[in-house]
């Protein structure tokens, strides 16, 4: 019994070392394979490594060949003078010595050894396999699971072998052992010096010194070792540079003085006379032939103050009044903020045409837009709203705008309408704001501003400076105050007063002013272009007056007529005095005129006194029916800047007649506008027009009245097409060259510290109660009243703005 369990057990422990055996032989051989696999992707790694060792070195060998029998083909130019020749022979000797320097390296010992260590492969691990051999010997006899462990050991030492060979025979090794040098370098050395033999012939480097191989060589190393601009000594700034980049930065001050633009640029002309001459020279030299222009003058006096400064190592971070927490525009649709003095239903330019711009500039649907209008308490209302119109809300006035627009544009705009505090001056017949009309615009939205009146706006503008919160602003000036000013009492004094004030305003306000026509008073980044379009509703009645007359119907059965507010300003006076003095030239003509206005009495009694064939109707819109039968428009008014109704009544297809003046300029271009100059020439287009028929539009000249061609205009005169297409939110000047921006680093902008310093000023002279009424602001007007607050749902000013004290 204990025998039988002993046999069993002692069987037991001999499968069981087998078993182990097997297992153990198992893990040895998948070591032996990854083994295996890591040597043979060694072997190719370095393999491949000296092939390419050896197309390089093979490559070299045939482009140093290429380059030495090329030599003396090269053609050897004329020698123009002895200096050129001896600077070409001076830069060829000094290559020669290179040659020598260089063998001198690497036939050094070291260098050999170094790229050995480099390549050579690194340290294989040695494996004793003889232990595990014994260990399985003794644990079991299977003579063929030993005889495969010894064929892969085999193989093993034939592997390494075969790779000490390979890497032997790279190095150089002789039989004996000596170490020789490695067969690239080797090869290399060898045709170095013979490099080195053929360039003592003075034969090959004459002519290879002459070469235009050379020529572009030392070319090359020129422009490679140029010295820096930065590196050169800049002189020292003189006193008449000092000066001149005083006068021409001063220009604000100078024009708030009253001075000309002209002679700042002759005081820094004349101050830099010297360097302006260098300019000339330099611009004759080159191929454009043209004068030098006072803008160029400028910029290469900013660049030379510049120099100066940047070499002194100061950079200049920003000025005294810049405000750099200017809010960025979200991503997507930019926001436009139409900021006007006057609402529906006052018609009035300021009230309707913002109107058309905002519809027009939403329905493009590339940006959101905000209409900001002023809202009138009722008593105001009373004085300014024709027919007795009052609002008790402003969303009750909105939904009355909405209609109105959308009835005479066939679309519905989607735009956003809000209002900010304002009140009526019976002196100045206009609106004012009360308050700070900035604040009604959110941080959010504070984008692009479009200020409609920009010097109205902001007469006694107490609040934040418009270009410090919005990123880009700009003015569209509407009408021309200096002419209005000049027919009060004392309108000399005040009209010089307003011109630099509307100056002052616009300056520190804007970023870019456009000015509807040349009518108006010149404004610093000032502009020329009629941004203004027509009512689409004319131009359809234009369009059914041509069909009209194709079908050969009499379109225009009435005489001539007037349209106006009836005020002495909006050429009444011109009016009545033109008909006075030829009124036996225009014997039995008769002329009607529509209007309403504050002289309404005083022009009809003096059109009566006189004996005027005048007859005197109610004011209506321009588009009503009774107004379409007429064929011939007077307006002899100057006063205004661009007449809607002129520009209504060509739409329709009538004869205007207008005075030779700066503000009807871009409507000379339209066959139907006759234009006079003198009072006899007034009565010979009065009967031209009464006794001929207009000529119908075109397309192009249909276009151009339009509003879609108005905004177009009011895009890219404002430069705001390529400012949405720049995507330059955080900087308020459109546009910037390199040479700009260089200057802007190292050189403080003195106009915008003096416009920062002007916009303080103005700040504090405004928050004075007693100077903004001496200049004719109108009581309380620094905040809105307690009327405003409840109308608009404001908080009192002394808490949306409280005052602390101790």
């Amino acid at each position: 019994m204990n025998f039988g369990i002993e046999t069993r057990a002692a069987s037991s422990k001999a499968e069981t070392s087998v078993v182990t055996a097997e297992k153990a032989l198992s893990f040895i051989s998948k070591g032996w394979r990854e083994v295996r696999d890591s040597a043979d992707a060694d072997f190719q790694l370095m393999k491949t490594r000296a092939n390419t060792i050896k197309n390089l070195a093979t490559s070299f060998d045939k482009e140093l060949e290429n380059f030495l029998n090329s030599a003396t083909t090269f053609s050897v130019p004329a020698i123009k003078s002895s200096s050129s020749t001896t600077t070409e022979i001076d830069f060829v000797k000094k290559l020669q010595p290179k040659f020598t320097e260089f063998r001198r390296v690497y036939s050094s010992p070291d260098f050999s050894k170094k790229v050995l260590e480099k390549w050579s492969p690194r340290a294989r691990i040695k494996l004793d396999l003889s232990a595990i051999r014994n260990a399985m010997l003794a644990e079991v006899g299977d003579s063929e699971k030993i005889a495969e462990f010894d064929e892969k050991e085999r193989l093993w030492r034939g592997r390494n072998l075969k790779l000490d060979e390979f890497w032997s025979e790279w190095k150089g090794e002789e039989e004996d052992g000596n170490h020789s040098e490695w067969q690239p370098i080797k090869a290399l050395k060898t045709r170095f010096r013979e490099l080195e033999q053929k360039s003592s012939s003075s034969e090959i480097f004459e002519t290879f010194k002459n070469s235009e191989f050379v020529e572009k060589v030392k070319t090359s190393l020129k422009a490679m070792c140029k010295e820096p601009q930065d590196s050169k000594e800049v002189p020292p700034l003189d006193v008449p540079e000092l000066l001149a980049y005083l006068v021409k930065q001063s220009g604000p001050v100078f024009d708030q003085l009253g001075f000309k633009q002209d002679i700042c640029h002759k005081l820094v002309e004349k101050f830099c006379s010297k360097y302006r001459s260098q300019l000339l020279l330099r611009s004759s030299s080159s191929d454009n032939s043209a004068l030098i222009e006072n803008e160029n003058f400028n910029d290469e006096l900013d660049l030379r103050i510049a120099s100066v400064v940047r070499s002194t190592g100061h950079c200049y971070e920003g000025g005294l009044w810049n405000d750099s927490a200017k809010p960025e525009s979200k991503d997507g649709k930019r926001h436009f903020a139409i900021v006007t003095t006057a609402s529906l239903p006052w018609m009035t330019g300021t009230a309707v045409n913002p109107l058309f711009r905002a519809a027009y500039l939403a329905n493009s649907a590339q940006q959101n837009v905000t209409l900001l209008v002023p809202w009138l308490c009722k008593s105001d209302q009373e004085l300014v709203y024709p027919n007795n119109l009052t609002f008790s809300s402003p969303e009750e006035q909105e939904i009355y705008i909405r209609n109105w627009l959308e009835e005479r544009v066939g679309f519905k705009a989607d735009f956003k309408i809000s209002f900010y505090p304002g009140k009526f001056s019976k002196e100045r017949r206009s609106i004012l704001p009360a308050g700070d009309t900035s604040q009604f615009i959110s941080s959010k939205e504070a984008d692009i501003a479009i200020l409609e009146e920009p010097e109205h706006l902001n007469w006694y503008h107490h609040g934040r400076r418009w270009t410090d919160k919005f990123n880009h602003v700009v003015g569209v000036v509407h009408t021309n105050y200096l002419e209005y000013i000049k027919r009060e009492k004392n309108g000399a004094l005040q009209a010089f007063l307003v011109k630099h004030i509307n100056s002052w305003v616009t300056r520190v306000y804007c970023d870019k002013v456009l000015r509807l026509s040349a009518a108006t008073q010149d404004l610093p980044k000032s502009v020329i272009c009629n941004v203004h379009g027509v009512n689409p509703k004319f131009l359809k009645v234009g369009e059914r007056v041509a069909e009209e007359r194709g079908r050969g119907q009499q379109a225009f059965p009435k005489g001539a007529y007037f349209l106006g507010k009836m005020v002495w300003a909006k050429g009444y006076r011109e009016l009545i005095d033109l008909l006075s003095k030829h009124k036996n030239d225009l014997e039995g003509f008769k002329l009607d005129v529509y209007g309403n206005g504050e002289d309404a009495h005083e022009v009809q009694s003096s059109a009566k006194k006189l004996e005027l064939n005048l007859n005197f109707l109610k004011g209506r819109d321009h588009a009503d029916d009774s107004l379409h039968g007429y064929k011939v428009f007077i307006n002899p008014s100057v006063s205004d800047v661009l007449c809607t109704a002129t520009a209504e009544a060509l739409a329709m297809g009538k004869f205007v007649i207008c005075a030779d003046h700066p503000s009807n300029e871009f409507f000379r271009s339209f066959p139907n506008c006759l234009t006079y100059k003198s009072s006899e020439d007034f009565v010979a287009k009065v009967r031209e027009a009464l006794d001929n028929e207009p000529q119908p539009l075109t397309a192009e000249q249909r276009y151009n009245l339009s509003w879609e061609a108005a905004t177009q205009r009011f895009m890219e005169y404002s430069e705001l097409d390529r400012i949405l297409k720049l995507g330059e939110t955080n900087n308020r000047k459109s546009s910037k060259t390199k040479t700009n921006i260089m200057k802007s680093v190292s050189l403080p902008n003195l106009n915008e510290m003096v416009d920062g310093g002007l916009a303080y000023a103005h700040f504090c002279l405004t928050g004075s109660e007693i100077l903004r009424l001496a200049t004719g602001a109108i009581p309380g007007t620094q905040d809105f009243s307690k009327q405003h607050c409840e109308d608009l749902h404001l908080l009192p000013p002394h808490v949306e703005n409280p005052i602390y004290g101790w």
